[in-house]
């Protein structure tokens, strides 16, 4: 549906891409690839007719409607609900109902709706700006970088939005594994040339790699037979019996092509650098809490004990204290009671998103660098802004030229000459491209100390979390597991499972009150229905749980009576047969009671979704039908 012939596209001497061609055809899901830089939102400004190309052709049939989050804010409305519905289609003007699906899918509460946009923060803007986009049902959708603004629940909630859009998709994101579960093709933009691909990103590098591997042999090949008959020439050229043959071998010359050696391509590639820690425990957190205004605390009750070398990833959704928590964490805050105690030798660093304020403005890149710490000399300062991308004379410009992703890279340089045994991350994947997130991903793999993480990113979260700290239903609390482990056994509460996607492109559902008593009735037979399909295995497992914890006291009970009973009699062999039981038995209940908590958990959760469901449909359940 949108055809690109022989584009090409430059800024001054600086070539993004020259003579590229490809298709975008009809439901196809396009995932775009290629170096910060290297021309990918321009590339969306050329086919949204924010710019112009400098040759070649980019056609799009007449009437076809493209969306494109805009980035500066201009609200019209006086609520949030209001302005959302402002992209609906006009055939669609009144269907609020759409704009309230996609809103709360992005993080808007019920009361958000009639707050005024002028309201909310930056982040929260551009969610309504996305919002207006999602419901104008464009023909062609481009997103760049939609997760920037996202917290986790959003994101997984658009990712299932686009796993169902019926129309065409182009979209731009770091998190390579957010893009790997939406796109049906990846588009990449490498070396000034675009490839396109059948497949995610996985298939895209694979083939890359083969054709430069490819290349590069054949350009071997060929300067060896070019070699091999300049040799010939040369020694047969006085010869007039092999003048034939030399002349052959001119004309051969003349038509090869020769091909140049490729440019190597800049990659991050860096290690922290490691601080030996001598104890096993290097954080112990007891009961803090904490809160902005007294009658509205943001962290609360909370307590934990961090390994040497363990890896604790802060999630939930934006606002709900992750920063805040790991400001308490670096000491640049103070818990309003409760204590954060670490261990003499914990040598720590921290990264947050706004750190790049410290930096100042009228240094270089360098010197920021050699400043991070005494032990810095030069040519190591150096060594570090070529691993972060800064070469030659790279490394002499003024922090104040840099983009946003140049100073994070100039603020993780500054962790990289610090000798540390515990880095504290705060979204460290915003402003770095996608080879750039793999490299750090790599890097915090194979650092040996001790990690706490603020990120959204699921593929760092499926990696690199041991355990997770979870700010959910206004708790906060530790879980004691992986990252799949949580969505296994808890997961999000604004989720529903056992559904295709709760964020699939929005029917034209009405609202209860419009619906006629029938289908009211029909419906609500559905949910009962869903409902006991759903509450029913977890009522079966939670029972036959509390029948083993009451089996497995009787069995302590008994144990302990024993135990009694061979002390008095001071046999000691069977005193240490009986604590062995005992000690395992008292595992096995406490065993039993968290999965009995996860259990209930669930079903609590699952039952207030199907309530609201019900209660949505405003007509109450009968007795008989609860039966």
């Amino acid at each position: 549906m949108l055809n690109v012939e022989n584009l090409t596209k430059s800024y001054g001497g600086n070539v993004l891409f020259e003579e590229v061609s490809f298709k975008i055809n009809s439901r196809e899901r396009v995932g775009l690839v290629g170096r910060n830089g290297h021309g990918k939102t321009t590339l969306l400004r050329l086919i949204t007719g924010q710019e112009s190309w400098d040759s070649g052709n980019l056609t799009i049939p007449r009437n076809y409607r493209i969306g494109y989050v805009q980035q500066h804010i201009a609200f019209t409305r006086n609520t949030v609900l209001e302005e959302g519905m402002t992209g609906l289609p006009e055939h669609e003007k009144d269907h609020y109902w759409k704009v309230e699906k996609v809103l709360s899918g992005l993080g808007f509460s019920t009361h958000d709706m009639n707050r005024s946009p002028d309201e909310f923060s930056g982040g929260y803007q551009v969610r309504l700006n996305l919002a207006k986009v999602l419901v104008s049902d464009p023909d062609l959708l481009l997103l760049d970088e939609p997760t920037n603004y996202l917290d986790i629940t959003s994101i997984r909630w658009i990712e299932g939005f686009l796993n169902s859009w019926p129309r065409e998709l182009m979209l731009i994101t770091h998190d390579r594994g957010f893009m790997d579960r939406i796109v049906t093709h990846t588009v990449g933009i490498h070396r000034r040339k675009i490839r396109k691909v059948s497949g995610n990103t996985e298939k895209y590098y694979e083939q890359i790699a083969q054709e430069e591997e490819i290349y590069e042999k054949t350009r071997v090949n060929d300067e060896k037979r070019r070699k091999e008959m300049e040799l010939f020439i040369s020694r047969f050229r006085a010869k007039a019996r092999l003048a034939n043959m030399v002349q052959s071998r001119i004309k051969t010359l003349e038509k090869m092509e020769k091909k140049d050696i490729l440019e190597s391509q800049k990659n991050l590639d860096f290690s922290f650098r490691a601080k030996p820690f001598p104890a096993k425990y290097i954080l112990s957190v007891n009961d803090i809490a904490f809160g902005y205004t007294k009658d509205q605390p943001l962290i609360r009750d909370l307590e934990f004990t961090l390994g040497a070398g363990e890896r604790i990833c802060i999630i939930g959704k934006n606002g709900k204290g992750k920063t805040t928590l790991l400001k308490l964490l670096a000491g640049q805050m103070a818990p309003a009671t409760g204590t954060i105690k670490y261990h003499p030798s914990a040598e720590k660093g921290f990264y947050e998103q706004t750190n790049v304020q410290s930096l100042v403005d009228s240094r270089t890149v360098e010197e920021e660098i050699l400043m991070a710490h005494g032990e810095v000399d030069r040519q190591h300062a150096r060594n570090v802004c070529g691993a972060m991308m800064f070469e030659g004379d790279d490394a002499t410009k003024r922090i104040s030229i840099l983009s946003g992703g140049e100073k994070s890279r100039v603020m993780l340089g500054k962790l990289l000459v610090t000798p540390l045994n515990m880095l504290l991350l705060d979204e460290p994947t915003n402003h770095l491209d996608m080879e750039s997130c793999d490299a750090l991903l790599a890097a915090i793999d194979n650092f040996p100390g001790t990690v706490i993480m603020v990120t959204h990113n699921e593929m760092f979260l499926h990696a690199l979390a041991d355990r997770l700290i979870v700010f959910q239903n206004d708790r906060t609390e530790v879980f004691h597991g992986s990252y799949q482990d949580f969505l296994d056994k808890r997961g999000w509460a604004d989720e529903r499972k056992d559904q295709v996607s709760s964020g699939a492109p929005v029917v034209d559902d009405a609202p209860a009150n419009r619906l006629t008593k029938k289908e009211l009735r029909r419906r609500r037979s559905e949910i009962i229905t869903e409902k006991g399909r759903a509450l029913k295995p977890l009522e079966t497992k939670i029972s036959r749980i509390e029948k083993d914890i009451e089996r497995h006291e009787n069995d302590l009970g008994q144990l302990n009576d024993a135990m009694v009973q061979a002390s008095q009699a001071q046999d000691s062999a069977r005193i240490t047969e009986l604590s062995q039981t005992i000690h395992h038995c008292q595992e096995t209940i406490d065993r039993l009671f968290d999965d009995l908590e996860t259990l209930t958990t669930e079903f609590e959760e699952k039952q207030a979704v199907f309530e609201d469901q019900l209660a949505q449909l405003e007509m109450p359940v009968t007795a008989e039908e609860t039966a």
